[in-house]
Formats: C-alpha cells, structure tokens, sequence
C-alpha cells in the first residue's frame, strides 16, 4: 500500500489501512450536498476518506476497486438516505461493508439522512418501495434481497446519527 491511514490489531498482527474513512451513499440524495461537505470537511481535519466520484448505473456490479476500498479503511459511514435501498449497488455496499465489520474489525457510524432509523428497520416509506421492487424483479425469497433486508435491519439498530426534524 503506498500509505496507511493507520493501525489496528483485531489479528495477531497489525492490520494496515489506506483510508481512515470509506462513504457510502446514494448520490443522487447526497452528493452534491451533505457528502461533498462532509468530505470537505473530514479532508480540511487530515482524515483520508474514500468517496467513489463515479457515476454509477443502476443494475452495475459494484467494482472490485470498490470493493478494495472498503475493505481497506478503518471506517465506514453509511449515509442512509430516502433511494438508498432503491440501489442494488448501494446495498451491496452495505453488505460488503457489514462482513468488513465482523471480519476485519472495520467500525460504522450510520448517518439516517432524512430519515428515522425505524423506517429503515421496518421498511417504511421510500424503503417499502424498494424492496417492492427488488423483489418483483429478484424474487420475495431471493436471497440477495433476504441479505440486503437483513443489512438494513442490522444497520439500523446500530447508534448512530439522524438529520430529521434538524
């Protein structure tokens, strides 16, 4: 790695990370506005943030460097917005973001953007949809959407910070 954001020893050897922070978002709700400030921000304090600067089409499979970049940061916050759960490449994220978590000891610090984490938890609102949708298309029992489902409920019940109503 060229350089390490720091060090942790959930293993017998310290582990090395090239990211302090990996953002994961869904960009239409938030990139322009609270990521791009956020980013702003955590870069003017020195902590070395991943934020994918690409426009990504719905039904892509989330790349391998992305896949890289989570995998290789201490942290991940997770901006849960109103179309989060409308992108399979955002809940993929998650995914991947959750096993970094319990493999590698990577923290998390959800950000319920507009949101409550209950309508998260429950599928409410703009997350029902989604998951209406997924499931039209993937199938009710397809386990790719038992796994975003269950992501979605282990992030919500995690303390976390919620913008609504502030």
């Amino acid at each position: 790695m060229a350089s390490t954001a720091g060090e942790t020893s959930s293993s017998s050897s310290p582990r090395s990370w090239k990211h302090h922070v990996f953002l994961s978002f869904r960009g239409e709700d938030t990139r322009n506005g609270f990521i791009s400030h956020l980013y702003a921000s955590l870069r003017s304090k020195g902590i070395i943030s991943y934020k994918d600067d690409n426009n990504l089409s719905t039904g892509d499979d989330i790349s391998d460097e992305l896949l890289k970049a989570i995998e290789e940061s201490m942290f991940a916050v997770i901006v849960i917005s109103p179309n989060y759960a409308s992108s399979p490449w955002c809940l993929d994220e998650l995914c991947k973001i959750l096993e970094c978590k319990n493999n590698l000891g990577q923290r998390i610090v959800p950000v319920f953007y507009d949101m409550e984490p209950s309508d998260v938890r429950h599928l409410k609102e703009t997350f029902g949809e989604a998951f209406r949708k997924h499931e039209s298309r993937l199938g009710e029992e397809s386990d790719k959407v038992r796994r975003w489902r269950d992501a979605l409920t282990e992030v919500a019940g995690y303390s976390g910070c919620c913008s609504k109503n502030r």
